[in-house]
């Protein structure tokens, strides 16, 4: 069964053999793309769990691009979830993942986050706020009212290829700002359940396997685990079996081949299978 959601919009896909509400409900979070993630949400449910995808920014009443969005319009997804749920889990993409991690780190309830090409601070905003304005910097998250503390991007920082690769554009404005990077650490010591990253070393978005075993090492520091799958032909875009590849978005380099992206999916699809207790499907 397949629920439209309105307002913000989305879609939410209960397993055919779960009318009642039991089990697992899973929240899933794109990137900087904005779109409702409806074919993993529908693939999520083929394999027996309750899965949500909503659109978080760029709608009515939401700040049009990725600029001091309130934490808790993740939080009020996850209320419908766990109102038909017993166990929680998020999955997040790019900066899906940094508010899958962030939103792991503030709720108690998320037995599992699965941050996939994730990063270990808070970024500056990714286009304009409610303002229609994108300057100066601002944090891309806000909780209880207050911006999230974040590392600005290195202006001084340009690109000579075409299409642009940012990679370095992010490792330029962590060592520019180190006291910000401190600052705008995502506090992964705190998250109660279980951590999956998933990362491509060949990511040029960003160096997400790089940030990957960031978040790990501050697990161990707070004396907790987190499982890192990466792949050193993978890229930005990691893609579960059953998915068609991603195509569109801005024209940048993402890295990555196809052959990768798609083992490195498998190998993370096996964790979520053991994770969330999956039932088996041949695609």
């Amino acid at each position: 069964m397949e629920l439209r959601l309105e307002a913000p919009a989305g879609l939410m896909a209960i397993p055919d053999d779960d009318a009642d509400g039991s089990g697992t409900g899973v929240l899933v979070l794109a990137g900087s793309s904005g779109r409702v993630e409806e074919e993993r949400v529908r693939l999520l449910a083929r394999h027996g769990v309750t899965a949500m995808s909503i659109q978080w920014f760029g709608g009515p009443g939401q700040p049009p691009g990725i600029c001091e969005v309130p934490l808790e319009t993740f939080s009020t997804a996850l209320d419908t979830l766990a109102w038909r749920c017993d166990r929680l889990a998020v999955i997040g993409t790019s900066k899906g993942a940094e508010a899958a991690l962030l939103l792991a780190a503030h709720d108690p309830r998320i037995d599992l986050v699965a941050a996939f090409a994730p990063t270990h601070v808070v970024w500056a905003n990714v286009g304009p706020g409610v303002d229609g304005r994108s300057h100066p910097y601002r944090s891309s998250w806000t909780l209880d009212g207050t911006p999230l503390p974040f590392v600005p991007y290195d202006d001084a920082w340009t690109s000579d290829e075409d299409p642009p690769a940012f990679r370095d554009l992010y490792l330029a404005s962590l060592e520019r700002s180190p006291a910000e990077a401190h600052a705008a650490a995502v506090p992964v010591g705190r998250i109660q359940g279980e951590v999956l990253l998933v990362a491509g070393q060949d990511d040029q978005v960003w160096p997400s396997e790089l940030f990957a075993l960031e978040i790990a090492r501050a697990r161990e520091q707070a004396g907790r685990s987190a499982t890192v799958l990466t792949h050193a032909f993978a890229g930005h875009r990691i893609v579960l079996p059953g998915e068609t590849p991603p195509s569109g978005g801005m024209s940048m380099q993402r890295g990555g081949t196809p052959e990768a992206d798609a083992a490195l999916g498998s190998a993370a699809w096996q964790e979520l299978t053991r994770s969330l207790a999956l039932r088996a499907t041949v695609f």
